[in-house]
């Protein structure tokens, strides 16, 4: 495996704001720094924003726990800046677009942190036929008795519909967006550079006060968290040695709208395939090239065929997956989990839950089995489709040689994802499209997590001090907690840990135009600085530093 080192002149040139914001340590001197420096303006941040709620200090029983406090809300302004500035550097994986900077501005902030050991990993050709991207390792020593892992992913989804966002997707612009008085917008501001930033500043912080984490930390950062993380799979199974010590893992994580916190861990299944009609493989139509559509007069469209094609493949309403077998193997809901859902349930006002995301309706109007469908459902979506005329507006007859569409299935346990595309294909020849390319992008098998573990007791600890509440997990192991590769910790990969991923803070509209961050916070929703402290609570917390009794798992 290559190993590529670090661009030095291009850390400290991107990363030199660390230090300023989050250390202690003073900068070199010289005759370049005798004159005065230019005062850096200020953002004006308030860390308390117009929140209802504050942690409660009297369940806090580190002194330097709450000094670690003191210094977030005074630099606050400056962890802003940090997350603008990451904001600002695309990394789009599915384009490649600042893929190679991301990398190194990721290994930077590892540095940064005072990790001893920090590369930025080539993990060359999936297994899939494609190249993956970095995979950004980092392990800080800090001489304690417990370790966590930090699960990051540095790559976005690109910027589809431009003309929609309220501010340039790669500016970090701060607005107003009610009911907060400032949110940061970006491409990348939740998924994931927000809540990740908000770990980084709270590591930082510790550091500058302390001198030291209380826990030992073994970073990794992916590049292709939304390609169906398939270099991120490929390195660790490729290294497993590089987590011996890992203990548990923390994944980022944030509140809901009404303020609820997440407690996330286990997830559902995903495979993702492209199907691809072409007159080349069909023998019919147009078979080097788009051609001018007025011959489809004469001539027959692959266009046409595909749609016909995937009309096949699910009901009229889009919501009933046709293919034979599909929904064998699946495991019923546990009695744990259908409790869960039926207390969640009677919180949920479906006219706002539709709102926060941007939707005229969910498929259905009842709370428990919009929330049954959400949790532990299955799907086929229609992801993209593209060929011929692409340009909006005006007009242009073609009629396309080729058409691609591309599909990501959602899977519960015990379904087999690879064994999902042999019954697509299947399926697709006897409907007489033997000719229909598929081609298998990317397989995350679903994972069950246990939440009976010291990390996930943190976090809950965590949210009684902030006055966060929350679902009390489930005693059985459970998928419920949404999509990530967790395969790869939770005992079906090469790893088995304890994993737990949340924090206080919020952001939204991931995957959407005006992806937010929640800077100044309101109500019951923390801004950065109250999840930062959240975050740094959680790690004090697991080290058993806060008044919260820890065992070995």
């Amino acid at each position: 495996m290559r190993t590529r080192l670090v661009a030095s002149l291009f850390v400290a040139a991107g990363l030199v704001f660390i230090l300023s914001a989050c250390s202690s340590a003073s900068m070199p001197t010289g005759e370049a720094t005798s004159a005065a420096p230019a005062v850096k303006p200020k953002l004006g941040i308030r860390a308390n924003g117009d929140t209802e709620i504050q942690p409660d200090l009297a369940k806090v029983k580190s002194e330097d726990l709450k000094k670690v406090y003191s210094y977030i809300d005074e630099h606050i302004d400056d962890h802003v800046e940090n997350l603008q500035r990451w904001i600002r550097q695309p990394s789009i994986s599915n384009s490649g677009e600042g893929i190679p900077e991301s990398a190194e501005m990721v290994k930077g902030f590892f540095e940064q942190l005072g990790c001893q050991d920090s590369r930025v990993y080539d993990v060359g050709t999936t297994e899939w036929g494609s190249q993956g991207n970095p995979v950004v390792y980092a392990r800080c020593d800090e001489g304690a008795p417990r370790t966590l892992v930090i699960y990051w992913m540095y790559d976005t989804m690109p910027v589809t519909q431009p003309d929609v966002w309220v501010a340039p997707p790669f500016e970090g612009r701060l607005v107003e967006q009610a009911p907060y008085k400032k949110v940061l917008i970006g491409r990348g501001a939740t998924n994931s550079k927000g809540p990740q930033m908000v770990q980084l500043n709270a590591f930082m912080a510790i550091k500058a006060v302390t001198g030291k984490l209380p826990v030992n930390l073994i970073f990794v950062a992916e590049g292709d968290e939304e390609r169906m993380s398939i270099g991120f799979r490929q390195f660790v199974k490729t290294h497993p040695e590089l987590f011996k010590g890992a203990e548990a893992m923390y994944r980022f994580g944030g509140q809901s709208p009404s303020g609820g916190g997440s407690i996330d861990g286990g997830s559902e299944g995903c495979v993702y395939v492209e199907l691809t009609t072409s007159g080349a493989k069909w023998g019919r139509g147009p078979t080097v090239s788009d051609i001018h559509g007025g011959n489809k007069r004469s001539v027959d469209s692959p266009a046409w065929r595909h749609m016909q094609m995937l009309k096949t493949l699910v009901s009229a309403d889009g919501n009933h997956v046709n293919i034979p077998g599909f929904y064998d193997d699946i495991e019923p809901m546990s009695k744990q989990e259908a409790a869960s859902l039926e207390v969640a349930a009677k919180s949920v006002n479906m006219d706002i839950a539709a709102r926060n995301l941007g939707v005229a309706r969910f498929i259905s109007d009842d709370p428990l089995t919009f929330l049954k469908m959400a949790r532990y459902g299955t799907s086929m979506n229609l992801d993209g489709i593209w060929g011929g005329n692409m340009y909006a507006g005006g007009a242009g007859a073609i009629l396309p040689n080729k058409i691609t569409s591309k599909h990501n299935f959602r899977y519960l346990p015990k379904q087999d994802g690879v064994e999902i595309t042999r019954k697509l294909r299947a399926f697709l020849d006897k409907e007489g499209y033997a000719d229909v390319e598929m081609k298998v992008i990317g397989d995350v098998p679903w994972a069950k997590m246990k939440f009976d573990s010291d990390v996930a007791k943190s976090l809950m600890h965590t949210y009684d001090i902030f006055g966060i509440k929350y679902g009390q997990p489930v005693d059985v192991p459970t998928i419920l907690g949404g999509y990530w590769p967790a395969y790869l910790f939770a005992g079906r990969g090469p790893l088995d840990i304890p994993i737990v991923g949340g924090a206080a803070g919020m952001g939204g509209n991931a995957h959407a135009a005006n992806e937010f961050w929640v800077i100044e916070g309101a109500g019951k929703v923390y801004g950065m600085a109250g999840a930062e402290k959240s975050v740094a609570t959680v790690l004090y917390n697991f080290a058993g530093l806060n008044g919260m009794p820890t065992s070995t798992n």
